[in-house]
């Protein structure tokens, strides 16, 4: 499991959908530990283009164009990291980073 990379989650609570997509966004050292939750923010559909949303699409492993919504970061647990969808470029990592900086208002 890596930063940036997308999984598929059946059922995640607090959510209507049956499957949401999600971005790892947990720094890789603590991913490289048996902690049980990373930190995750949510794939949509929709988008508003705002500072703190990614577009992401076809060369993430994604069948539409979607937003990753950094303002609604959430832990899950690794457990439910099972189906692997792809993986966010270097260059994405980069707007992921100041998405998660403007959201968290970290200047």
């Amino acid at each position: 499991m890596h930063r940036g990379d997308l999984y598929r989650v059946r059922k995640p609570r607090g959510d209507t959908k049956e499957s949401r997509v999600f971005v790892v966004v947990s720094r890789q050292a603590l991913l490289k530990t048996g902690f049980s939750t990373v930190i995750c923010a949510p794939v949509y559909s929709h988008g508003e283009d705002l500072t703190t949303q990614v577009a992401v699409g076809a060369a993430e492993g994604l069948k539409h164009a979607s937003w990753v919504m950094c303002d609604n970061l959430t832990s899950l647990r690794r457990s439910d990291l099972t189906n692997y969808v792809g993986s966010l470029s270097p260059a994405r990592i980069q707007e992921l980073n100041r998405a998660l900086r403007s959201a968290l208002d970290l200047g």
